[in-house]
């Protein structure tokens, strides 16, 4: 993944040398319930999604720039919709000491500006379960338009009542503080 910057963080690939700041945030009981997964159990169970994150180079860790500690990840996610259409996902995870600072909302519109500004991906999807209030603060603020409400199943074959929502390329170049 191409290497982004934002005033206060710094979305990269992923490395070998991330796996103590994954597993430190990733074993939190309030960060992978509220994506779909489990907390890690061990740091074992970390390298092996850190060897997927290297391998699918889909997703960022999201360092602070005053620490270089890992506090999170963004992932813009391969799929097609039902036209064939080449489209992204956006997930995203922050470390719970580090929300409500703005960081999450920081690091998504760095992300949704580079999909659109640099590749050729006209659509982004992105999904919360019904009441992660956090998660639908950023998503709003990054400009997404709500589709519909309907059930997700996550990668622990849970099925979560989740809101569904979307931003075309056209949206995000009319918005007043994208131009």
């Amino acid at each position: 993944m191409k290497t982004l910057c934002t005033k206060r963080l710094i979305l990269r690939g992923w490395q070998l040398s991330d796996l103590t700041d994954l597993y430190e945030y990733a074993k939190l009981e309030t960060v992978g319930p509220n994506a779909g997964w489990k907390p890690h159990e061990s740091l074992d169970e970390s390298k092996e999604i850190l060897n997927k994150f290297i391998v699918t180079d889909d997703t960022w860790a999201l360092v602070l720039k005053e620490s270089g500690k890992v506090i999170g990840s963004v992932g813009m996610h391969d799929f097609q919709d039902t036209g064939g259409n080449k489209v992204k996902s956006l997930g995203y995870v922050l470390s719970t000491p580090f929300e409500g600072r703005g960081l999450m909302t920081e690091a998504c519109k760095r992300a949704i500006q580079y999909i659109f500004e640099e590749t050729d991906i006209e659509l982004i999807k992105v999904t919360h379960f019904i009441g992660n209030q956090k998660s639908k603060r950023v998503i709003e603020k990054c400009g997404f338009n709500y589709l519909k409400e309907d059930d997700y199943q996550t990668i622990t074959n849970q099925v979560k009542r989740s809101y569904y929502y979307e931003i075309r390329k056209e949206n995000y170049y009319f918005r007043e503080e994208n131009k």
